[in-house]
């Protein structure tokens, strides 16, 4: 930012008044200016240092010390600046170098150490950074400094401390230094911060949400100028850069921490909602915290932006840790395992610091069973087996636990058995997906007829189980005891429940001769779709719709292709509601289907059925413009399909295989 020109002889003044008004980006260009003048001006160089520093522009600000280091080489407090500027740069090497001459000072031994823990930690070294904060602490209670000990600085020690207990996974008595280090230094949203992370590592996430309600509306009273919530508003309002000020309130941690909660608890709206909360700024100037979670909750919607992001935080310096094991596992679900593979192999240095072994045997057996289907199954045997003899362990402690009547021990063996089941599952499902991919569902119903000991209360367990049983066309009523428990547990609020399910449960009903039940399920379906439409007239719901369309398409592979195409036709009206990339799916599979069997004359339609299904494809042409008939990879180059990736085209590609398959002049 330019600074207005300044009369002569108000220089100083000027530049201490825009420090005042918190205004550092054009004390920052005055300052320049000034440097130019003269370079070596010890004024100059010392405020820019700051002004820098407030900027969080760390690498600038530890230039200006290291200058200042070199001019003035008595004034020890620059070479402590200079210090902390490369650390907080991320050059902890220097930042070390710099640091160790003022360990032989007594007025700075004791933040030399702190600054030497910090480095340690960040390099994550816990041993050495444990090592100097005790050495610290023993100094304080000698009185090596030769002063009065500062209770601020005891508390500074506390938190280190505390700090280091987290990363132990001592996660209680973390927050309790926490605490007792707020007790001293008074409200502060750090602090606050830290106890919430504490509670959301031990998964107290009520706990941790109310630490963050409490900083978030401090920052809103205090600091109405950050424009809290304002984007999610859609209110546009200029970027608030990343100043100091904003550091300290701890906002962009807080919201970042709430984002992760509610995704964990699978409200991704809610999580999204978090991240558009926090103060606005630039993308450029977002943080590597806030980048990896807009890219991770927003995946679904923007998979092409959020693998950008991810790719790019990788050849960051630092960046959030999960940032490897999230590319990794993204990759594996979007089906870019040869991506997934040259990434692990040119971070190999990364696998063994960053990925937890049972990560990275899990990422193995399935970029492996791409080639090799069989190892790939090995592998994952050997990753449940552990797992499988974890769990029985820990039934053991929570039994154990249950007839001491000791809580404490019930609760951390709760939990533990719950992270080690949460690692099972997916083990079990990657499993069980070799064999579904060869349509081998006998082989899938044991696989997890194996687990039922440990899975049979499990959602997803349970949901695969149901699916299995349908896929073998003579287990119906096996799969109905499975999927009604389902949507009767979220009966009162139906559209909750995945589509997919609620078709399978009717087309399982019709075919056990139980039709009063399918058509109950879905007059339920329709008020409850009626309900939403009223209530939010712009939402678009599919479920009823894909219902119809599963009903139908099943009709269509019985050979009953009149009753299933009519009933596939009405599923989409109205046009401009129902269709979408995913009906459109459903719908052309049926479509070729027909047409292949009548360009074979294995079948004849009513000229009224052909007539209906010559008036749906307009139909599908008019609406079908601005609809992907497929989703594009999102690694994939753009207009690849042009032109042809559209419902349209399709649609119209339909209507002229029909009129030449009839004869039918259009």
């Amino acid at each position: 930012m330019e600074a207005a020109p300044v009369p002569d002889g108000q220089h100083t003044a000027v530049v201490y008044g825009l420090i005042s008004g918190g205004r550092f980006a054009e004390a920052v260009s005055l300052l320049n200016r000034g440097l130019q003048k003269s370079c070596r001006s010890r004024g100059c160089l010392s405020l820019l240092g700051y002004c820098h520093y407030q900027l969080q522009e760390f690498a600038a600000a530890a230039e200006c010390y290291e200058q200042l280091v070199a001019l003035h080489p008595q004034l020890l407090p620059y070479r402590l600046c200079h210090a902390q500027a490369l650390y907080k740069a991320g050059l902890f090497a220097e930042a070390l170098r710099v640091v160790s001459p003022l360990l032989d000072v007594p007025a700075f031994h004791r933040r030399a150490l702190r600054l030497q823990a910090a480095v340690h930690y960040a390099q994550g070294d816990l041993p050495a950074a444990q090592s100097l904060v005790e050495e610290e602490l023993a100094a304080a209670a000698d009185g090596v400094s030769g002063a009065a000990e500062d209770p601020s600085e005891r508390a500074d020690a506390e938190v280190n401390l505390g700090c280091l207990l987290y990363r132990q996974g001592r996660h209680e008595e973390a927050s309790s230094k926490f605490a007792s280090a707020m007790q001293v230094l008074g409200y502060c949203p750090e602090l606050s911060y830290n106890m919430a992370l504490c509670s959301y590592a031990a998964k107290q996430y009520h706990a941790a949400l109310k630490y963050i309600s409490d900083i978030i509306k401090r920052g809103i009273h205090q600091h109405p100028e950050l424009n809290v919530g304002m984007t999610t508003e859609g209110i546009d309002v200029r970027s608030v850069g990343n100043t100091l000020l904003l550091h300290r309130t701890a906002l962009v941690e807080a919201f970042n921490l709430k984002a992760a909660i509610e995704y964990q608890l699978r409200n991704v709206r809610a999580a999204q909602e978090a991240l558009t909360d926090m103060p606005p700024r630039a993308e450029e100037e977002l943080d590597p915290v806030t980048l990896h979670n807009q890219a991770l909750m927003n995946m679904d919607s923007q998979p092409t932006d959020g693998f950008g992001k991810l790719q790019f935080l990788l050849l960051q310096n630092p960046y959030p840790p999960e940032t490897f094991g999230n590319l990794l596992l993204l990759y594996c679900k979007h089906q870019y395992y040869d991506l997934a593979a040259d990434v692990l192999a040119e971070n190999a240095h990364l696998t063994y610091k960053l990925l937890t072994p049972y990560l990275y045997n899990f990422l193995d057996a399935i970029i492996t069973c791409q080639t090799a289907p069989e190892e790939a199954f090995h592998k994952l045997d050997d990753s449940a087996g552990t797992l499988t003899e974890q769990l029985r362990k820990l039934t053991k402690q929570v039994q154990e636990a249950r007839q001491n009547w000791d809580d404490e021990a019930l609760k951390k063996a709760i939990n533990e058995y719950d992270e080690t089941l949460d690692k099972y599952v997916p083990v079990l499902m990657a499993q069980a997906k070799i064999y579904w991919d060869m349509k081998n569902y006998t082989m899938v119903e044991k696989i997890f007829h194996k687990s039922v000991e440990f899975c049979k209360e499990h959602e997803v367990w349970k949901f695969n189980v149901a699916h299995v049983l349908f896929m073998q066309e003579n287990k119906y009523k096996e799969a109905i005891g499975f999927y009604e428990p389902i949507v009767k547990k979220h009966y009162n609020n139906i559209l909750d429940v995945s589509a997919i399910v609620l078709a399978n449960l009717c087309v399982s009903y019709i075919l056990t001769n139980q039709n009063e039940d399918a058509e109950e399920l879905m007059r339920k379906i329709e008020k409850a779709e009626e309900q939403l439409s009223y209530d939010h007239p712009d939402k678009n719901t599919y479920h009823l719709c894909i219902v119809n369309l599963v009903i139908g398409t099943l009709y269509c592979v019985k050979g009953n292709y009149d009753f299933g195409i009519s009933r596939i036709i009405k599923s989409l009206e109205p046009y401009n509601k129902k269709l979408s990339t995913d009906t459109w799916y459903y719908a052309k599979r049926c479509f070729l289907s027909l047409l292949e069997n009548m360009s074979k004359h294995m079948i004849m339609l009513r000229d009224s059925v052909i007539q209906e299904c010559l008036l749906f494809l307009k139909q599908c042409e008019q609406y079908g413009r601005n609809i992907p008939a497929v989703i594009e990879h999102p690694l994939e180059e753009s207009g690849t399909r042009s032109g042809k990736n559209t419902v349209t085209y399709e649609a119209r590609l339909l209507r002229a295989l029909m009129y030449k398959i009839t004869g039918w002049a259009e």
